[in-house]
């Protein structure tokens, strides 16, 4: 009997701010990779997700939010979704329920794609069957997807029909990526993503969105990791708020980071962290290569 053909391919996950686009990708790979928090544009990178089979390959990208850019920094987060686009086989479209018809944007990027379209109407767990049906016709008339699935990614309901229809979907082709690994980014990447995940639920307005976390030393040892990271902010005001009195939020953070990179990396990790001002960061190309945000 001959083995079955092996796929591999690219599925890009696309959308609005907030629509469930982390919790989907880390569902779809069985992994906590992408940071969730309630607040809007918390995911800046690309982030690759690899889920392997004895005979496929399915290389998940997480991307930011689709936004009119402010900011040389939303301009490079653009540039991420971009490329996710460019070469994907199947693209997952996510909407949600609450969806207020100004899409137009990803509409349009999505007329000139050659991919397999998936359309994904998300969180259909706070809404009623005749809602999800009048959102379903709606897509129906305003995107050629090859299919619309309703799911709910927290309760990962339909998520395994998303599964069935991407493999369904996927070409014919060898593994890009050895079959042990779980993403292209490297362990510091996810360490400096814990730490903002943890600056976003810690503190409210515009503080969140001014922080950039850079890991300065990333020492493993047998037993423990140690670590060094730099919050980065815009103003020494910021600087002061991200501290707190007495330097209890900064301590909070630390802690919070601490405990789930202790859980994602399994072992003790050693964290020490230190905030500095870097005037409107997200404004300088120069600091924005730093970060890795014009990295393709």
């Amino acid at each position: 009997m001959s083995e079955k053909p092996h796929k591999a391919g690219f599925v890009s996950i696309i959308g609005k701010p907030n629509v469930g686009k982390s919790t989907l990708m880390n569902v779809m790979v069985g992994e906590r990779l992408s940071i969730i928090t309630s607040k809007a544009q918390t995911t800046r990178h690309r982030i690759m997700g690899i889920l392997n089979g004895d005979d496929f390959q399915i290389v998940y990208s997480d991307t930011p939010g689709i936004i009119q850019p402010k900011y040389e920094l939303h301009q490079s987060m653009m540039r991420f979704v971009s490329a996710s686009l460019e070469d994907a086989d199947v693209i997952l479209f996510v909407t949600d329920i609450y969806e207020k018809h100004d899409e137009e944007e990803i509409i349009k990027r999505l007329q000139n794609v050659e991919a397999k379209i998936l359309l994904l109407i998300n969180k259909i767990d706070q809404a009623t069957e005749e809602e999800v049906k009048e959102k379903i016709t709606y897509w129906g008339e305003r995107i050629k997807a090859d299919q619309i699935i309703p799911i709910s990614a927290l309760e990962k309901f339909n998520t395994d029909k998303v599964f069935q229809a991407i493999l369904d979907y996927l070409p014919e082709h060898p593994a890009y990526y050895d079959k042990d690994e779980l993403t292209d980014k490297p362990e510091r990447f996810f360490a400096a993503e814990i730490i903002r995940e943890k600056i976003f639920l810690n503190y409210k307005k515009e503080i969140p969105y001014s922080c950039e976390v850079v890991i300065e030393e990333f020492k493993e040892e047998e037993t423990i990791i140690r670590m060094r990271a730099e919050i980065m902010v815009e103003r020494k005001s910021q600087k002061g708020i991200v501290i707190g009195h007495e330097g209890k939020m900064l301590k909070k953070v630390g802690t919070q980071a601490r405990q789930e990179m202790e859980q994602f990396f399994a072992k003790q990790v050693h964290l020490e962290l230190y905030v500095r001002v870097q005037e409107d960061w997200r404004s300088n190309p120069k600091a924005l290569n730093k970060f890795g945000y014009n990295d393709m």
